[in-house]
């Protein structure tokens, strides 16, 4: 009967929306292929929205409508309906009185969903509605999916009497951490809770931020800070030596910066953690960078960069000397671009070496040389050393001064095939950064292969993208820009991205091939913009601004995106 009534509602919307036979026919086959409700494919593809089925079925069945955010939920009710049946069925417990349970949800047909939980209960049910979203981020914030209410449990059994410094295994397995182990200490479920949690969010980055009046973590996804929880100030000091204990560091050291490392085996998946300890006004600030090596794994193919960028890269890596150079700001993905490079070039015939700041991956085969500037080795001393090993690729973390760029540049006069970074805006630039540094214009002319400047775009998340109008904020010479009839997408933000409308990221690069001419520009003192614009105009070069719209037309990202990553183009 319900799904009679539920078909009945539908054809009924669907009748005041005037939908195109073909619409539907394709939502229908969608539904057959994912087996998900005929609503959420509608849904998904634009045709209804959200507001319109609910007041349908508030007006059809009758059931009471309840703004979540304003509604103040009993916390004892948890014992009653646990996290996991909550998020399982989508509901949130209302309120109880004797044999009744009160709950909210979004799809009141669900009838195989309400036995269960009558089941589960031993009570009986009343329902009132709210949109999913809303639930969804009750659930969040009642359970705790930021994890506060996990972390307030958790905290409230913490004394530091109770914590006990465990020394970590020694040999080969002494930076092994279990996830296991979480069992021994509140603290150190704690510690674990927040570094599980950034898992699940797909995080880069963990910051554990001592405020005034308490500690906050924030979790860096697809680039941005998100904030994820708060715990007790009364807890930092014990949660600051868990980390500096799993980072092998000195937990007597309050003043000064350290850095560290660890892994974690999370199930069958091992985890590298690179931890960086600063001093602040309230305490010591830990940021911790997640480097899964299986990002790896996925090769240059798998970084989303385009046919024409990886032919030319392939053509370029595989040359038998001279530099290559990734160029970009803090976070465009350069060292992943490069240890895929790196990782694709690995075998037993070669012999690589890589001196680093720090050392981000660990990768079997390679010899890594972590510079240590308070004992004299930088990545000048560190080079110096590396050329006397006989090496047949040499990887530079940074070019950060003249001496680093001129021994850098010399060894890839000499036989060596070097990679490297720096931070410049484009391609182009690269060059001329290298002559401003100090270094001869004839070196940098011939020992140069090319230079791939690159950025990260967000990618419009699959499961809530839908079409928009174009913005009414676009400036007059950015439409000129955008081909007519293009169709533009945004993500509306849903429970699989977060809210945020986006998820995962896209590699954006402008590959950038040195010829004679180009080397002859550079010796002459020609300008950054002058290059680029021969290799643009005259070599077919492909910009960062051509390369992020094509991302832009084929809908993988935003109108938003594309401003934010070529602003100066």
């Amino acid at each position: 009967m319900a799904e009679t009534l539920k078909t009945k509602i539908l054809a009924r919307l669907l009748d005041s929306l005037k939908l195109k036979k073909e619409d539907l026919d394709a939502a229908l086959k969608l539904q057959k292929e994912k087996g998900i409700p005929l609503e959420r494919v509608l849904m998904e593809q634009g045709l209804i929205n959200e507001q319109d089925l609910l007041l349908l079925l508030v007006k059809e069945l009758h059931i009471p409508f309840i703004n979540l955010k304003k509604y103040k939920i009993d916390l004892e009710l948890k014992t009653v309906i646990t996290e996991k049946v909550a998020r399982q069925y989508h509901i949130v417990p209302l309120s109880q009185m004797e044999d009744t349970l009160t709950i909210a949800l979004s799809d009141p047909l669900n009838i195989f969903a309400l036995d269960d939980i009558k089941n589960i209960t031993g009570k009986n049910i009343d329902v009132v509605m709210s949109t999913n979203s809303e639930i969804l981020h009750a659930i969040d914030h009642y359970y705790g999916s930021k994890a506060t209410a996990s972390v307030s449990d958790i905290s409230k059994s913490i004394e530091f009497e109770q914590f006990e410094i465990v020394s970590e295994k020694e040999g080969a397995q002494q930076d092994d951490v279990d996830a296991q182990e979480g069992e021994q200490a509140p603290i150190i479920r704690l510690v674990n809770l927040i570094i599980q949690e950034s898992l699940k969010q797909r995080a880069s980055d963990i910051h554990i931020e001592p405020m005034a009046d308490l500690v906050r973590v924030r979790y860096r996804v697809d680039g941005v800070l998100l904030e994820a929880m708060n715990f007790p100030k009364s807890n930092q000091n014990s949660v600051l030596v868990r980390l500096k204990i799993m980072a092998r560091l000195d937990i007597t050291a309050t003043r000064t910066p350290q850095d560290g490392r660890f892994k974690m085996n999370i199930g069958a998946k091992e985890v590298d953690f690179r931890v960086s300890v600063l001093p602040t006004i309230f305490g010591q600030k830990v940021v911790m960078r997640i480097l899964d090596r299986k990002n790896l794994s996925i090769g240059l193919n798998g970084l989303g960069f385009s046919e024409h960028s990886i032919k030319i890269l392939q053509e370029g890596i595989h040359s038998p000397f001279g530099m290559i150079l990734v160029t970009g700001p803090t976070g465009s993905g350069k060292s992943t671009t490069l240890y895929s490079i790196i990782n694709e070039l690995n075998s037993v015939e070669r012999n690589i070496i890589t001196v680093e700041d720090p050392v981000e991956y660990l990768i079997e085969g390679l010899t890594q040389i972590h510079v240590r500037s308070d004992i004299g080795l930088t990545f000048a001393s560190g080079l110096r050393a590396i050329l006397r090993q006989s090496p047949d690729i040499v990887m530079v973390g940074e070019i950060r001064d003249v001496e680093t760029a001129d021994i850098s540049i010399k060894a890839a006069l000499t036989g060596q095939m070097v990679f490297s970074t720096l931070h410049t805006n484009d391609a182009a630039g690269a060059l001329t950064r290298l002559v401003d540094m100090g270094v001869e214009p004839f070196l940098v002319a011939s020992s140069i292969v090319l230079v791939c400047a690159q950025r990260l775009c967000r990618r419009i998340c699959t499961h809530c993208k839908h079409q928009v109008e174009a913005p009414s904020w676009i400036a007059k010479g950015m439409q000129e820009k955008i081909p007519p009839g293009t169709i533009f997408y945004e993500g509306k933000g849903c429970d699989y991205c977060r809210m945020t409308g986006y998820r995962g990221r896209i590699g954006i690069t402008e590959v950038f091939q040195v010829d004679d001419m180009v080397r002859e520009m550079l010796i002459l003192g020609k300008s950054s913009d002058e290059i680029k614009e021969y290799a643009h105009k005259t070599k077919g070069m492909r910009l960062l601004w051509d390369e992020i719209m094509d991302k832009f037309i084929s809908g993988e990202t935003t109108v938003q995106e594309v401003l934010r990553l070529t602003m100066d183009e």
